[in-house]
């Protein structure tokens, strides 16, 4: 079928990208789903830093890529071999399609799953296809984007990326939960188990580190303190109950004060070896540092290694929160519907496919937290 996506063909290019256009949105061909596939027509989108990271190139990926990964929808088609999804199923999409039988899996890790990874790496599905092609001059085979390739109006994934949801769930709210949810609120629960009395510290205020804030809330943090360098952000953490700190040299010293001593659970979300060792410096003798941020592979971490030891400190990376999404995403929608979880409060701009390019010139500006494409 004849479908309209977003191609992004060279990763680099300068900014403002409304200028240098990194991502083509063009008539593509996405072949039928196969078996253990769906069609998906996509309701909304989510603009995430992983996005910008493939654009930016400090997150290179293969090329040519449809890219975005952070989507609700309605499942249009089965390619059979799919138990438990039906044409009308309300879906979120996850970025890390599970197998559910390698070791990882088996062990409840499914965010490791060796397959799902190797799928991811090599821009196919799960089963090794890829289900995109070019039309015309811009003919040939394209790579998917974490297995969904969210930026177009039809997409075909694995059924091992897609989770039911409520079909009264909007859809621009219910693709937060696929990336940003997934991966902040996971980081509180899952990797820092945030705990009632818990000084939380969250560096970075963009969609993923709001949620984390959110889910500390929800955890039953005793204070959450806020730090990035956007004065709006700031601002928008205060309106949520947080502690703004404005990031920068004495962060820490002004962290150490606010929480009297550092916090109990640091969650470092920028993507930066510096940031992060900055969160492990704001983090009390005892405590941990949860790092959910993708710094370009090139950096390193400079820390004190014998903190580690003499002062009983955890450091941890988090992949998709550490979640399971079959088992998490219903708990983090229905706490949503709660009013415990207001995830409403990440999205910030609504936009259209055409508006891509300037969606992440606001992103890369800080000008927005989460922004939403309306398919």
């Amino acid at each position: 079928m004849k479908v309209r996506g977003a191609v992004l063909r060279e990763m680099g290019l300068p900014k403002p990208y409304v200028d240098s256009r990194p991502l083509e949105v063009v008539e593509l061909e996405l072949a039928p789903p196969g078996p253990g596939e769906l069609l998906i027509r996509v309701g909304a989108a989510g603009l995430c830093h992983s996005d910008l990271s493939v654009i930016d190139g400090s997150r290179p990926r293969v090329m040519p890529m449809v890219l975005g990964h952070e989507a609700a929808g309605e499942v249009v088609e089965t390619g059979g071999e799919t138990p438990g999804f039906t044409a009308g199923d309300h879906v979120v999409l996850s970025f890390v399609p599970t197998c559910g039988a390698c070791g990882p899996c088996r062990a409840q890790r499914p965010a490791l799953c060796e397959p799902g990874a190797a799928a991811n790496a090599a821009g196919t599905l799960l089963s090794g296809e890829r289900r995109w092609a070019g039309v015309g001059d811009h003919g040939g085979h394209l790579h998917h984007h974490l297995g969904v390739s969210a930026f177009a109006d039809h997409i075909v994934v694995s059924a091992h990326s897609a989770v039911k949801v409520d079909v009264d769930l909007p859809y621009e709210i219910a693709a937060l939960f696929g990336c940003a949810v997934l991966t902040g609120v996971g980081a509180a629960v899952n990797s820092a188990h945030v705990a009632p009395d818990d000084r939380v510290v969250v560096f970075g205020l963009g969609g993923v580190g709001l949620a984390a804030l959110l889910g500390a809330q929800m955890a039953g943090a005793a204070e959450v303190v806020a730090v990035d360098v956007v004065e709006e952000k700031l601002e928008h953490a205060r309106r949520l109950g947080a502690t703004p700190i404005h990031a920068g040299d004495g962060a820490v010293a002004a962290i150490r004060e606010a929480t009297g001593g550092g916090g109990d659970k640091v969650i470092e979300t920028v993507g930066s070896a510096r940031v992060l060792a900055q969160a492990y410096e704001a983090t009390r003798r005892g405590g941990t540092t949860v790092t959910v941020g993708l710094p370009h592979p090139e950096q390193r971490l400079d820390i004190q290694a014998v903190s580690l030891v003499t002062e009983e400190r955890t450091l941890k990376g988090s992949y998709l929160g550490s979640c399971v999404p079959d088992r998490d995403i219903p708990l983090f929608v229905e706490a949503y519907k709660n009013g415990r979880l207001p995830v409403q409060e990440l999205l910030t701009h609504r936009i259209g496919l055409d508006d891509l390019n300037e969606g992440f010139d606001r992103l890369a500006a800080g000008a927005a937290v989460r922004q939403a494409v309306m398919l």
